[in-house]
């Protein structure tokens, strides 16, 4: 299954080596998921990264029954891997990332 677009604007992938802020909230995300996994967090890979536009308050990742602010907010979509499983971590400004469940069951490209 390919990864479902998500409603951003002006996508920028980013490459290593990342600067600090950028990496604290990589570092975060893997953190989280090692947790919400019980793995090390050296067996999540790095999938993607990129710097986006949210187009509201809900940072790409709504959720039913919310309301959310309708201004633009920068931040980060941040993809991790485990296996063949794909983890899409959202932030925005300085709002740490947090797992998107509703795009989860995305599976890897062999």
């Amino acid at each position: 299954m390919s990864i479902p677009p998500v409603p951003t604007l002006n996508a920028q992938p980013l490459t290593p080596p990342f600067d600090g802020f950028i990496q604290r909230q990589i570092d975060a995300a893997r953190r989280d998921l090692a947790q919400r996994l019980g793995i090390d967090v050296a067996a999540i890979e790095v999938a993607s990264v990129e710097e986006v536009t949210w187009p509201d308050g809900a940072l790409g990742c709504p959720q039913p029954g919310m309301v959310y602010i309708q201004v633009l907010i920068e931040g980060l979509h941040i993809l991790l891997r485990v296996g063949d499983q794909l983890y899409p971590y959202h932030s925005g400004r300085n709002q740490p990332p947090f797992l998107c469940e509703s795009q989860m069951g995305l599976r890897a490209q062999p």
